[in-house]
């Protein structure tokens, strides 16, 4: 399926250079005299770096080439070697950060991708659309992948792992998004292919600090995936968006299950907001069937018959829930206000007989699927608010608080008494601090300066070496 993806945007793109050949060679023929030219932005290395993305796009046809390479290096109290597959330090706190701290910190401001986008002139005001894009680690130029940095921590025990993440990103060269669909300014938007769910997308606009690594909610999916970190891309999405007389609609619908590359056998999200002068409104709504959350064998025994390598275990759960977004304009400030409340039950089917995961090669066997932890179900309520300040036009200070809060979910009543209350199925809270100055000498250009304070209590902190840590980080963002 995504091999026909990707055929239809070669051969869209081929035939649109060729259109804009025969039309170039038109206008030729029948211009007498054309226009004087304008200084090009690909004039020199200055004129270049000096001019936006959106002036100076790396365009042939109806293709366009970008990119974002984000390099830094930093401090964490509690931190671990990063895994030859994750995408990044353990900016926020995590359960296998130990006594590691200077190191280089990839994607600190944001996940460095390479991509093509697609905008070839249909009939009439219709476009064929489509995007190819990839995050990588600028580090290791090794396309991120999820599940490949857990299996990697199977012989480990968590004092020794490396930095794993249960990313929706799964080593694909497509691990962002690789869709393709039409387009018309007044009949919307539809697309099929790997998207970002509708929730990962908007929050990201309202995030005060907007980066991974000063942000609990950027350095962490499972909000935007209301509980489950690996639903917030899905493989087979089929994406209707349209405007309308100020307000905005969205909905989208997975098609499949694992066996075409899901992280859940079924996910619908809904979307509607509008911007009412300075203010900007956003609600979305969504659910995943039989989500899964991945995790590797820690140093725990493996039978002789399975690879190592290429084995995970997971937890099953329905995950559903909503955001509401807010975020207000009064140049040169910007205010910043989001709640999303998530709940996670027991799935509809436990799969007892194992199931592929999103990477290649990867599977849950069968006996390592557990689908029984939400007996009585866990919510979850997280706030957060903040400020960016445009100090100067070519500078942005910005700082942001999050809150997450859990309640008791253990069927036993009792267990979460002061003396056990660290049981992962008990109360608990993660809250952070974050603060951030971005400076853009040129356009294209960004040098950074964040960090963040995060701790964990009670349920929450369950398996955690260490309950906070800071990440003081400094980086360079170049943008193409």
């Amino acid at each position: 399926m995504r091999t026909v993806i990707f055929a239809s945007i070669l051969a869209a793109a081929v035939a649109g250079a060729t259109s804009a050949a025969d039309a170039q060679t038109t206008a030729q023929t029948t211009t007498a005299q054309p226009e004087p030219s304008k200084p090009s932005c690909f004039d020199s290395v200055l004129n270049f770096v000096q001019s936006s993305v959106r002036d100076c796009p790396l365009s042939v046809g109806p293709f366009t080439f970008y990119g974002n390479i984000d390099m830094g290096y930093g401090y964490t109290m509690w931190g671990a070697p990063v895994g030859s597959s994750a995408d990044k330090p353990n900016y926020g706190i995590s359960r296998n950060s130990r006594n590691l701290h200077w190191l280089w910190s990839a994607n600190g401001a944001s996940t460095s991708v390479v991509g093509i986008t697609l905008d070839q002139k249909l009939q009439g005001e219709w476009s064929l659309v489509g995007v190819v894009e990839g995050g990588f680690n600028p580090y290791t130029l090794r396309f991120i992948n999820g599940p490949r940095s857990l299996a990697d921590n199977n012989f480990r025990t968590v004092p020794n792992q490396t930095t794993e993440f249960n990313s929706s990103r799964a080593g694909q060269v497509d691990n962002s998004q690789g869709y393709i669909g039409v387009s018309n300014p007044v009949f919307g938007t539809l697309t099929f292919g790997r998207t970002n769910s509708l929730s990962q997308s908007a929050i990201g606009a309202y995030d005060p600090v907007q980066s991974v690594a000063f942000s609990q909610i950027g350095f962490s999916g499972s909000y935007a995936g209301f509980g489950v970190t690996t639903t917030t891309r899905v493989n087979t999405a089929l994406t209707y968006r349209l405007t309308y007389q100020g307000f905005r609609f969205a909905g989208q619908m997975q098609v499949g299950g694992y066996d075409l590359g899901n992280a859940a056998t079924n996910q619908y999200q809904l979307l509607v907001g509008t911007d009412i002068g300075k203010l900007s409104l956003d609600a979305i709504g969504g659910y995943a069937r039989n989500a899964a959350t991945f995790s590797s064998f820690a140093g725990a025994p493996i039978p002789a018959d399975l690879d190592p390598n290429s084995v995970l275990r997971a937890t099953l759960q329905n995950a559903g829930g909503f955001a509401l977004l807010a975020r207000y304009n009064w140049n040169p400030f910007k205010f910043y206000l989001g709640y999303i409340y998530s709940r996670t039950s027991n799935p509809s089917n436990d799969s007892p007989g194992g199931f592929p995961t999103p990477a290649s090669g990867i599977s849950v066997p069968p006996g390592f699927v557990t689908a029984n932890n939400f007996a009585i179900p866990r919510n979850i309520n997280t706030v957060w608010t903040g400020v960016r300040y445009a100090v100067r036009p070519n500078v942005d200070l910005s700082t942001g608080f999050y809150y997450e809060q859990q309640n008791d979910f253990l069927p036993a009543p009792g267990i979460c008494a002061p003396s056990g209350r660290n049981n992962s199925r008990c109360a608990g809270d993660r809250w952070s601090y974050s603060v951030m100055v971005e400076y853009r000498p040129v356009s294209r250009l960004s040098l950074y300066a964040g960090m963040m304070y995060s701790t964990v209590s009670g349920g929450v902190s369950n398996g955690f070496l260490h309950t906070s840590n800071v990440d003081p980080t400094v980086g360079i963002r170049v943008r193409f």
